[in-house]
This record gives structure tokens, C-alpha cells and sequence, in this order.
């Protein structure tokens, strides 16, 4: 029996076995950095200036003296309408202004010898005053045959179109033979002026207050006046190479939609842009100082959707920690509350490290990117 006793005890020993060792996990450190904040919003590219030509006289178009989509000057002449009808009113209105001067001239030198005469009672008053007004009615007459030939000499002027402004010029809207009319202001063509141009978008009056209220309580630094900078990006998907400026907001909101205005300027010296064309604008509306910031990866989301992350203590014990987001940029979390910089998280092997278990961490490597090098395309 003694040794039945002893031989089961020494079994009973050899099978007892060591604990396993730690689970092995990838852990990044929370680190704190600078932020920027950047809104994503659409749009559209509108002129700076744009100028319709009208006609400002009625006369047949006789000829079009620039290229269609063409870059014109401001006083270039841009069509000519005939100026041979144009041309007799002026010389009409011409003759009927020497007229009048010299019917004026007459009146006053008979007034000048009727102030001699009713001096010495040699005429009537009756005759002085009828002299009076006649030289009255020949001045006013001469004043509305000056206004007429003035009129006359701006609608022959106006036989020339010229360009308001400086800008690109679109197509003929009138060809060569058409009447055109100052009554109806017949348009010509259209100019725009297209470097810079402007960038007209909007954003909602809720995320304005919320970017304020930031700045109000210091949490967010607002950017310099002059990095106040917008990026564009284009239809097929690229970047703009040139960087824009904000202008202004608008100080109403739209009751309709909610949202305000507002305006970027940007450089076009390439002529790229183009009225009308839709783009999303990157803007930098602030920048926070000391966000704490952890990779998209390491966030876990419960039943209800809150978000926690696996957190390894000083004495490498795993503990679920609850936490809140302020913003996702990129694959980057931004974290209002629930971690410090310093504190480790795990990036990797959270399945094998439940809440309260004890683990051996390893510095997370970031694995390379496939594909992450490209040719360039010759095409």
C-alpha cells in the first residue's frame, strides 16, 4: 500500500505542467501630435468678371474683328456695325447746331442795339421784351441742338463695339448681316475673366458653430489669415497645382437649405479652369495643437456602437478601455477623451489578449504597402 501511495504521488507530480507563456501582441504608442482640420466640400469655378457685349446702336453687323475664344483687351473693337445711316444723323444734327449758334448770334447783337434804343424810348416795351424772349428761346434752342449732336456723335461711336473688359471671349452670338438694335440691346458675345477665378461653395451652418464654439474655447487654434489656403480637386481626380486663398463667408444663411456661402479665389494662369466646371474644395478650416491620435485599426465598436480600444498597463495587463472620437482623418483617429499620449494600445493580436490577461508586447511594425511601386505612365 505504501508504495502504491508513493507511485501514485510521483504520477500526480509529473503530470502537472507549467502555465503558458504571455500571448504575444503588436502594441503602438499613442503619440500627440498637430493637427490640421480639413473640410472636403463641392462646387463650382464662376469668373471673376463676366461682361455680356450689346449692341449699343441699331445698324446691320457689318464685320467681326476678333477670334472666337480669343483672349481680348479691354477697348478692343470687337465688331462693327454700318456706320453710313449713323453718320447722316450726325451731320443732320451738325447742321442744326450752326444753325441755332447763328440764329443766336443775330438775337443778341438786336438785343444789344434794343438796350440802346429802349434807353432813349426810340422802340416800345412791348418790342424790347418780345426781343428778350426771342433771345431767350434761340439759346434754349441751341442748348437742345448741342444735346442732339452729342447723342448723334455717341450713337456714331457706338457703331464700333468695344470690350467692357479684359478677359476671354466666347462665341459670336450675331453673324455679319444681321440687324442688330440699341432698343433690344442685341447681345454680341459673352467675356470672361478667367485668372483668377473664383470658387463659390458652401457649408452648413451646424458646422460652422461647431468650428466656432472650438476656437471659443481654445481647443482649436484657427490658422493665420494668410495660410487660409484651399485646394482644389478636379473632375478626373487631381490635384490642382495651384493653391487658392479664401475670401469671405457670407453673413447670411440660406432659410431654404441651411447652408452659407462662401468664396476661394484661385490663380488660373494656365486657363485650366473654366466657368462652370465642378470641383470639391480641400480647406483648412484650423489647426489643434497636442490631438491625441491613434491608426483606425486599433478601434473596436460594441453593440451600440461605442468604440474602445485594447490598452496594455505598466504591468502588461490587458484592459478594455472605452474612449471617444472627435474626427477620422485618413486612416488617423483623433481622440477627445479615454487615452494619454504615452499609453500603449493594441495594434495587433487582440484575440488573443482578452480584458484582465497578462501579455508580452512587441513594437507594431507597419506592413509595406502592395503595389507601392508604380510606374510612371508615357502616356
Amino acid at each position: 500500500m505504501l508504495l502504491l501511495v508513493l507511485g501514485g504521488t510521483a504520477c500526480g507530480k509529473k503530470a502537472a505542467e507549467p502555465p503558458p507563456p504571455p500571448a504575444e501582441v503588436s502594441v503602438l504608442e499613442v503619440a500627440s501630435e498637430q493637427v490640421k482640420y480639413t473640410t472636403e466640400l463641392p462646387g463650382r469655378i464662376n469668373p471673376m468678371r463676366e461682361a455680356q457685349v450689346r449692341a449699343r446702336a441699331t445698324g446691320i453687323l457689318l464685320k467681326r474683328l476678333f477670334d472666337e475664344g480669343s483672349n481680348v483687351r479691354a477697348g478692343q473693337v470687337l465688331f462693327e456695325i454700318d456706320q453710313a445711316p449713323l453718320q447722316g444723323v450726325l451731320n443732320s444734327a451738325k447742321a442744326l447746331m450752326a444753325k441755332s449758334e447763328a440764329t443766336l448770334k443775330e438775337s443778341r447783337a438786336k438785343m444789344a442795339r434794343y438796350e440802346e434804343l429802349i434807353k432813349i424810348n426810340a422802340i416800345s416795351k412791348q418790342t424790347f421784351d418780345e426781343a428778350t424772349a426771342t433771345l431767350g428761346q434761340n439759346e434754349a434752342d441751341l442748348l437742345a441742338a448741342k444735346a442732339d449732336a452729342q447723342t448723334a456723335e455717341l450713337n456714331f461711336g457706338y457703331a464700333l463695339v468695344t470690350a467692357p473688359i479684359s478677359g476671354r471671349i466666347g462665341k459670336a452670338l450675331v453673324t455679319e448681316g444681321a440687324l442688330v438694335s440699341a432698343t433690344e440691346a442685341t447681345q454680341l458675345a459673352v467675356i470672361r475673366q478667367l485668372d483668377p477665378v473664383y470658387f463659390d461653395f458652401t457649408q452648413s451652418s451646424t458646422e460652422v458653430l461647431r468650428l466656432k464654439r472650438a476656437l471659443e474655447k481654445g481647443s482649436l487654434q484657427s490658422v493665420a489669415p494668410g495660410l487660409a489656403a484651399i485646394t482644389l480637386l478636379l473632375e478626373d481626380g487631381t490635384t490642382y497645382s495651384h493653391p487658392g486663398r479664401l475670401l469671405f463667408s457670407d453673413v447670411a444663411v440660406d432659410p431654404t437649405t441651411g447652408m452659407i456661402t462662401l468664396r476661394a479665389e484661385i490663380p488660373n494662369p494656365e486657363n485650366l479652369l473654366m466657368a462652370g466646371m465642378f470641383a470639391r474644395g480641400q480647406i483648412v478650416e484650423g489647426i489643434k495643437t497636442n490631438a491625441v491620435t491613434i491608426p483606425q485599426r486599433t478601434i473596436a465598436r460594441g453593440a451600440a456602437g461605442a468604440a474602445t480600444v485594447l490598452v496594455v498597463n505598466d504591468q502588461n495587463v490587458v484592459e478594455l478601455r472605452p474612449i471617444e472620437i472627435d474626427r477620422t482623418v485618413g486612416n488617423t483617429v483623433i481622440v477627445a477623451r479615454g487615452l494619454k499620449p504615452g499609453e500603449r494600445v493594441i495594434a495587433e493580436g487582440s484575440q488573443k489578449a482578452p480584458p484582465g490577461s497578462t501579455v508580452k508586447t512587441v513594437p507594431f511594425t507597419q506592413p509595406p504597402v502592395a503595389g507601392a511601386k508604380t510606374e510612371s505612365n508615357p502616356n
